[in-house]
């Protein structure tokens, strides 16, 4: 049976920060990621509060060097879902739908994924007019108006990527003001590309095959406004950035959790020994880059404790 020190899951910031250090510490480490490297950021159009970055820099191209520096240590690589764990004894076990892994430590960064609007109509007509991803589908509505649908930081910022392609790009906000930072706020507000409709939510989207109208009611009011597309142009886009859902649910019953993100301390450490979690998926005040990368490189570094210390013998 191989055991590894150290199994990471999950590719993203987090993940690939902990694999550059469990290399440069020369763990035997594998990194299991299910789909592409990157995470969320990877379709982020653009990042400006990375220390380091280049200008006009996105996610792609960050996670791209990122991926490239883990390689260059030569931690081993699998493509693979993990569906259950157990954490119960000193060698952890990961069984994924290809194979089944063991391991001293196991470092969690499964991050999270897009919160869906949810109303009627959404699900139907996902990559119809409906996208969670601005630098994958914006060039689809070229010269077309595009709604975007929530009012933090990544929807503000989306919205603003996406003023390159729509002749109008609206926020839809619950609220009356915005929860992005101030400094993406005064850009959105000075854009006059940009329009708001606040106090408001999605209760339905309509078409046939395509988004053809869509359902927005005032909070405030219980007003109701039905939307519909531009004649000639037939469609419109609508894009959601309402926050994530933690990955986590192969975990549930191993872990100690909270609204299914994993409880940590500030060494990444959960409730069972040699198990740590790092990035979006723990319970955290800030999810960006910096921090989930800050995070991955701790995991690490305290798996190479636990190891020296403890889980060695």
């Amino acid at each position: 049976m191989n055991v590894y020190d150290v199994v990471i899951v999950g590719g993203g910031p987090a993940g690939l920060s902990a694999g550059l250090y469990a290399g440069r510490a020369r763990l035997n480490a594998l990194l299991i990621e299910k789909d592409k490297d990157g995470g969320q950021i990877v379709i982020t159009s653009e990042i400006e509060n990375y220390p380091g970055c280049l200008p006009e820099e996105s996610g792609s191209t960050l996670v791209q060097r990122m991926t490239d520096q883990v390689e260059k240590f030569g931690i081993e690589r699998t493509a693979d879902y993990i569906e259950s764990v157990d954490f119960s004894g000193d060698i952890k076990v990961l069984k994924g739908k290809r194979n089944e892994y063991h391991a001293k430590t196991v470092i969690i960064a499964t991050g999270a994924y897009p919160k869906p609007i949810g109303c009627p109509g959404e699900r139907e007509l996902i990559g119809k007019g409906v996208s969670y991803c601005a630098t994958c589908d914006g060039n689809f509505f070229e010269d077309f108006e595009i709604f975007v649908v929530g009012g933090g930081d990544t929807a503000v910022e989306e919205a603003l990527y996406l003023t390159k392609f729509g002749r109008k790009v609206t926020i839809i906000h619950r609220r009356d003001e915005l929860r992005a930072a101030k400094s993406i706020q005064e850009k959105a507000f000075n854009n006059p590309k940009v329009e708001f409709m606040w106090d408001s939510v999605v209760k339905e989207i309509k078409g046939d095959g395509m988004v053809q109208s869509m359902s927005v009611e005032n909070v405030k009011t219980g007003e109701v406004r039905e939307i519909v597309a531009d004649e000639e142009d037939g469609t419109f886009g609508i894009f959601g950035f309402i926050g994530y859902l933690p990955q986590s649910k192969c975990f549930e019953g191993s872990l100690d959790m909270e609204y299914g993100y994993i409880r940590t301390n500030e060494n990444m450490e959960t409730n069972v020994p040699g198990v740590f979690a790092a990035g979006d998926i723990r319970i955290k005040s800030l999810r960006q880059v910096v921090t989930a990368c800050a995070d991955g490189a701790i995991a690490a570094v305290m798996a190479e404790k636990y190891i020296e210390n403890e889980g060695g013998n």
